[in-house]
């Protein structure tokens, strides 16, 4: 997947998702999407590599970088807890699409009760 495809499909995903807000923090640079008030994905460029990162759980991170080369703890951010994706042959729309999931349920898990059942009713 190119950088061009790998950030509009992460995009698309992620503004699909109920409540979710696009925007610009950190000037118009970076791409930011929130939910609940809590960042989920920001996109941008770093070191001329077109990139997305998410929030992703530390076990499962570990694991995905081990099979993806593509996949890098998260470019200036915490590496435990967050994930970079770049451009490469090993990246799919499904793993894009797993990953933005993954990323977004991670961050309302950690909202406050009343906020998770209003953004994702059961």
């Amino acid at each position: 997947m190119d950088s061009r495809t790998l950030q509009e499909q992460a995009k698309k995903v992620a503004l699909e998702l109920p409540f979710t807000e696009h925007c610009w923090p950190f000037g118009p640079e970076y791409d930011v999407f929130k939910v609940g008030g809590k960042i989920f994905m920001l996109m941008g460029v770093a070191r001329g590599r077109a990139h997305v990162s998410l929030k992703a759980d530390p076990e499962k991170s570990l694991l995905n970088q081990a099979i993806y080369r593509s996949l890098e703890p998260g470019y200036h951010l915490n590496k435990k807890h967050w994930i970079s994706l770049y451009a490469g042959d090993d990246i799919t729309p499904e793993l894009v699409t797993d990953l933005v999931l993954d990323s977004w349920h991670l961050v309302v898990d950690k909202l406050p009760k009343r906020d998770q059942k209003r953004i994702r009713p059961q």
